[in-house]
């Protein structure tokens, strides 16, 4: 691969190149080399350079044997090519004061609205540390974390009950959601505004690759399919 970018400039250049981008994304979700089918997990894949896509030729043969560098990561559901994706995730990295939607919008051409949303994704992948959605066996589940409201000071107690019905024990605490991947182990936990089902299965949307098996309550009664 040629020398990573230095400037925002330059990566604008460099992942203008089709070829950049491919070689790029190769080394980051395969370091050792070994391009593995999102679907089977079968290293038996060609690049097809015309298509730019890959295709697994493992037998028996399955639905979706043409894949892209895009599926299986934050990038998929985004009709917006590496070329864009690449460079704002650059300078997420790189920004060591943050960056806005406006200076994406500016960057790298696309509406501040888009921008907003590729931020979004970005600072997901952050977090998670990892590009790639999780797969295969995934438990969700939500609790709530903090104090109780009885030994709050008066003022936040009045503040917190105000407009508000009362919720229990869960009133003035963060919920929580959780996410683990039976087989690895590996785990994501994320503080959202509520447990109201459309939260908690936005986050399964945007951590969860679509045909995964997810275990959770009542809260999520339909899995990502």
């Amino acid at each position: 691969m040629s020398k990573a970018p230095q400037t925002l400039q330059e990566a604008v250049v460099f992942f203008a190149d089709a070829e950049n981008c491919r070689e790029f994304m190769t080394n980051l979700r395969w370091p050792d080399g070994k391009i593995k089918c999102p679907t089977c997990g079968s290293v038996d894949v060609s690049y097809l350079p015309n298509a730019r896509v890959f295709k697994c030729f493992a037998r028996p043969a399955h639905d979706k044997v043409k894949f892209s560098l895009k599926v299986g990561t934050i990038f998929e559901e985004s009709p917006i090519g590496l070329e864009k994706w690449l460079p704002v995730m650059w300078m997420l990295v790189n920004c060591k004061n943050g960056v806005s939607s406006w200076e994406i919008h500016r960057a790298v051409g696309v509406t501040q609205k888009t921008a907003w949303f590729m931020l979004q994704r970005g600072r997901l992948a952050m977090q998670s540390g990892s590009l790639t959605k999780m797969s295969g066996t995934i438990e969700a589940d939500e609790t709530f974390v903090g104090g109780k409201l009885i030994n709050m000071h008066l003022d936040k107690q009045t503040r917190l009950r105000m407009g508000k019905k009362r919720t229990g024990g869960t009133e003035g605490k963060a919920v929580v959601m959780g996410l683990l991947d039976r087989n690895t182990r590996e785990a994501r936990v994320k503080v959202t505004p509520n447990n109201r089902a459309y939260h908690v299965r936005m986050n399964v949307i945007e951590h969860i690759e679509k045909g995964s098996t997810v275990y959770s309550d009542s809260l999520l009664p339909e899995p990502p399919s």
